[in-house]
């Protein structure tokens, strides 16, 4: 399966996301900001499949850590994600570097498809029956 690097303030969503990559076989690091995602990044030397990345985070937000590990690492498939419609917007005009924005809260169902679908690098369109949140 996929290394994957999750960058998340939240420590529940932090924890969510991290189970659900981990259950579905992904090895998975984590970082509470982009500050220490981007020093995990660096000592790795990029050696991950997929930055999945909250926008809005202290110290270096997803933004700022997405444009530098696109600058040190282009091969690393960015996705982002969002629980603030401004945030959102913020991601656009980055397309040629962030793979997509999935916005929270989002189901178990919806996180998983698409993050195996910016592994792969093609667009899905999810639909869910049932939505689950994040256990919030």
């Amino acid at each position: 399966m996929a290394r994957i690097l999750v960058a998340e303030d939240d420590p529940s969503v932090r924890a969510f996301v991290v189970s659900a990559l981990s259950l579905k076989g992904h090895e998975v690091v984590a970082a509470e900001d982009g500050g220490l995602a981007a020093e995990i990044a660096e000592e790795e030397q990029g050696r991950f499949d997929l930055l999945l990345s909250d926008i809005k985070m202290p110290i270096m937000d997803g933004i700022a850590l997405a444009l530098h590990v696109a600058s040190r690492f282009p091969q690393l498939t960015i996705l982002m994600m969002t629980g603030f419609a401004d945030q959102r917007e913020r991601a656009h005009g980055l397309e040629a570097l962030i793979y997509d924005v999935i916005t929270k809260p989002f189901a178990l169902a919806d996180l998983l498809a698409k993050v195996d679908d910016a592994l792969v690098g093609r667009p899905v369109e999810v639909v869910s029956l049932g939505r689950q949140a994040m256990g919030q």
